[in-house]
């Protein structure tokens, strides 16, 4: 569940005093429009109105800056039903906002989100915002640790901008803000807090940091995101058959959020846990079918529900089956593996070329993966099993690699190979 954009981002934002562009809604007047212009030094931003969490607007020329109410209104007829281009999937904007442009020399992003390094959320940092944080080297970003018991404090914000070599007048009025998202975070069931960018701008003879742009994801099985208010039909996108089936699954106990990235995708991906979500679709890519955290603890019948839907759906077109997480601390690794697995045998003639990667770890283990290898062997499905002590990133780099294989070479070669 998530939200981009200052529509309902800056009321968020608002929630603990973090400073904002002025925004006015697309049902804004001329008038409105004009005297947002005059107070923002003759220009305004429009942005379309997307659900959910769609990015790289800028790249895609859906962002335009306006120097009068004329132009705003005609960029305004251009934007309000914009197609977007996200990954494989179009989707349509709803509407636009009108912002007050922000003048800076200084550009800022910061994120706070889980890490599966820490095991413990982390804000990444850096003064060159504006841009896909991939492409900033690591030596001019930080990843900032902290006890989550007591939040992120004004020293750590310190100590980050002075390593980045951040200008000395942007220091005090970031270490002053930059905590207030923490609360905001921890307070309304975020799962991932990006601000990009902050823009340094002077008002009063002191700079001040002005959030242009937000990305919030909330965790749904967490009640808190209701206090915000917000009408839950913000958080709805037009959802496939296949999201819309596994949505119905949705219980208290053990999540089913799955997102389709690629129908045309060939590694099937079974994650577990957000830092699992996060990384997989960040290396698998286009050749991930699907985003999903399956996380929570699901009961036996859940977890055979969801493989058996998500089988019917992909398993034909798959190469790779890929079942991923960190070590788990109460998620029963047999219960979810017999559901998994019992699936799988009952609909291997689907395809059974299907090669399978797990990468697992957490409250027996060892029961789960001898349950997976005996279903297997008599399968005669290839597998590789990897547990807690291997890096989640190395073991989905190994999936990468293998599909990548098996599309070149064919899963007869890998037969033979074995």
């Amino acid at each position: 569940m998530q939200i981009t954009g200052m529509k309902y981002g800056h009321q968020l934002l608002r929630l603990v005093d973090f400073p904002v562009a002025e925004t006015l809604p697309a049902s804004a007047s001329l008038d409105e429009v004009s005297g947002l212009i005059q107070r923002h030094g003759g220009k305004c931003v429009v942005k379309p109105v997307f659900l959910g969490g769609i990015g790289k607007k800028g790249k895609a020329g859906l962002v335009r800056i306006v120097n009068n109410p004329y132009e705003a209104m005609v960029a305004k007829k251009d934007l309000y039903f914009a197609v977007h281009e996200q990954g494989n999937r179009s989707v349509q904007a709803n509407g636009v906002t009108f912002e007050g442009f922000v003048p800076s020399e200084v550009e800022v992003y910061v994120n706070i989100s889980a890490s599966t390094l820490y095991r413990a959320p982390v804000m990444t940092l850096t003064t060159e915002g504006g841009v896909e944080v991939e492409e900033i080297p690591p030596e001019r970003k930080r990843v900032i640790t902290f006890n989550p018991a007591t939040g992120i404090k004004a020293f750590h914000v310190h100590d980050a901008l002075r390593e980045l070599g951040c200008p000395a007048q942007y220091i005090s009025p970031l270490v002053q803000h930059l905590p207030k998202l923490w609360q905001l975070y921890d307070h309304y069931g975020l799962t991932v807090l990006e601000l990009n960018p902050i823009r340094m701008t002077l008002k009063n003879g002191r700079y001040l940091p002005v959030a242009c742009d937000i990305k919030a994801a909330f965790d749904l099985d967490n009640p808190a995101w209701r206090r915000l208010g917000f009408p839950e039909e913000i958080f709805s996108t037009e959802l496939s058959r296949f999201e819309a089936e596994i949505n119905l699954l949705r219980t208290h106990q053990g999540q089913s959020d799955v997102v389709e990235i690629n129908p045309k995708g060939s590694i099937l991906p079974f994650m577990f846990g957000g830092g699992a979500n996060s990384v997989s679709t960040e290396i698998l890519g286009d050749r991930a079918i699907l985003s999903s955290d399956f996380g929570g603890n699901p009961p036996y019948e859940k977890m055979k529900a969801i493989a058996d839907i998500t089988f019917r759906h992909w398993l034909p077109q798959a190469r790779v089956l890929l079942i991923i997480g960190g070590r788990a601390n109460n998620t029963d690794i047999l219960t979810t593996f017999k559901g998994i697995f019992d699936a799988l045998r009952d609909q291997i003639d689907l395809n059974p070329n299907i090669q399978v990667v797990v990468g697992r770890g957490g409250p027996r283990l060892v029961e789960g993966v001898t349950y997976a290898r005996d279903i297997l062997d008599r399968l005669q499905i290839p597998y590789a099993f990897f547990g807690f002590d291997s890096s989640m990133v190395s073991v989905i780099h190994y999936a990468l690699e293998l599909d990548r294989w098996l599309e070149q070479n064919g899963p007869r070669a890998a037969a033979s190979k074995s």
